[in-house]
């Protein structure tokens, strides 16, 4: 299927890392230019590289993206190198783990800053833009912010409220052409949750009871699965979806567990 997305620009904000470097790769295969957007220089460069080196575009912006004025430079630097932005995929972040009954009123607020302010200042500053190129934007959430996971209130209000702004966005975009959608994955291997995986005593032991919950092949979802979603939801294939959470989960968050 061509998705007739070629030399169009996208941001990708997380774009180095896990899903994010998934997303920018498969916005490359189909001839698309990414701006990976985060903190991990190394990282970037060197996907940056591989790009540049295999014959596509890429842009790296170095930035934190939750401290003031950032995400208006990133729009800025974007328009400055390609004089277009064609859609945004609001992907950085990360579970920090701030709980309720451990955490603190600061720690929360830090929270929102690294995974939910960013979201809405990125897509603030880009509108101008996208309006010209009848864009799309996509929202990673995650599961939590539909079925919790305890200790973690500061993650799952970012990832809730990134459900909600998806489908305010819609309407308030629909009449631009701007098409507005999220992303919801559940259990994906990524560095960070294989970071996370290696604080256990037995990391194999506790993989295999996590994908045992899973219902579709007991298994994790991929980085690319939720890539190719992503794209695809990007591109005018998808022209006519908008305001949607689309759940890339191999059926974690709705099948009943008794398949399992």
């Amino acid at each position: 299927m061509e998705l007739k997305i070629e030399e169009k620009v996208f941001i990708v904000t997380g774009g180095a890392k896990g899903i994010g470097e998934a997303i920018t790769l498969e916005l490359v295969k189909e001839n698309a230019i990414p701006v990976i957007v985060g903190r991990s220089a190394d990282a970037a460069n060197r996907l940056a590289e591989q790009i540049k080196a295999d014959g596509g575009q890429a842009l790296v912006i170095v930035a934190e993206l939750g401290e003031d004025g950032v995400c208006k430079d990133v729009i800025d630097q974007t328009i400055a190198a390609f004089g277009r932005i064609d859609g945004v995929v609001n992907n950085a972040g990360a579970n920090d783990g701030v709980g309720l009954v451990d955490g603190s009123s600061s720690a929360f607020k830090n929270s929102l800053m690294k995974n939910l302010t960013h979201y809405y200042d990125l897509v603030h500053y880009a509108v101008p833009h996208l309006k010209e190129t009848k864009g799309s934007i996509i929202n990673v959430s995650s599961k939590i912010a539909l079925t919790g996971q305890g200790g973690t209130s500061g993650y799952a209000a970012c990832k809730g409220a990134q459900l909600a702004l998806t489908r305010e966005w819609a309407v308030e975009l629909a009449p631009f052409g701007i098409r507005v959608n999220a992303i919801v994955p559940a259990e994906v291997m990524t560095p960070l949750y294989e970071k996370w995986l290696n604080t256990f005593e037995d990391p194999a032991s506790k993989i295999k009871e996590i994908t045992s919950k899973i219902p579709f092949e007991q298994r994790m979802t991929t980085p690319e699965e939720i890539a190719g979603m992503t794209v695809f939801l990007l591109s005018g294939r998808s022209s006519h979806t908008t305001g949607q959470w689309l759940f890339a989960d191999g059926g974690y968050v709705h099948l009943d567990r008794a398949i399992t």
